[in-house]
């Protein structure tokens, strides 16, 4: 499925009334890992920003012991610092990596802002090196953009 056939089901997740807002991101993560081949771990972070840690929300893939991740540290805490989506084509090269399986051989990171603040991310392992695109950053923006609208 196409980034451009998926936005609309996204949307359908993120305005679906019956479900709560876990229940939407869970759907989400489904979705994408379901849909895109190369997606082989999505889920969410969320910011604490008082203990400055990332704590781990509704994902879909193999279980993780990173469940709380400080800001900074790995490719997920630095997009906390940064506010900036982070492509790392692949992992071997990154000394700041939080190796999480030696199947993940890249990741993608986009952060999530609710009226501006960076309150989380999304968080995707790929078992192929260098599968990211633009194209994946401005669907998952968009993704963040509708999961923005539950905050």
């Amino acid at each position: 499925m196409t980034f451009q056939e998926l936005k609309p089901k996204v949307t359908e997740i993120t305005t679906n009334n019956t479900q709560s807002r876990d229940e939407k991101l869970l759907s989400i993560c489904q979705l994408l890992n379901a849909n895109i081949e190369y997606y082989n771990w999505v889920g969410f972070y969320f910011a604490n920003h008082e203990a400055k840690t990332l704590h781990l929300g509704p994902y879909v893939g193999a279980e993780t012991d990173h469940t709380v991740i400080p800001f900074g540290k790995g490719i997920c805490g630095q997009v906390a610092e940064s506010n900036a989506n982070f492509v790392v084509p692949d992992v071997a090269t990154q000394d700041n990596y939080i190796a999480c399986s030696f199947t993940v051989k890249s990741e993608i990171v986009v952060p999530l802002f609710v009226d501006g603040k960076n309150i989380g991310q999304i968080d995707i392992d790929s078992h192929v090196i260098d599968p990211f695109t633009e194209e994946d950053e401005r669907f998952l923006e968009f993704v963040n953009q509708e999961i923005a609208k539950l905050y």
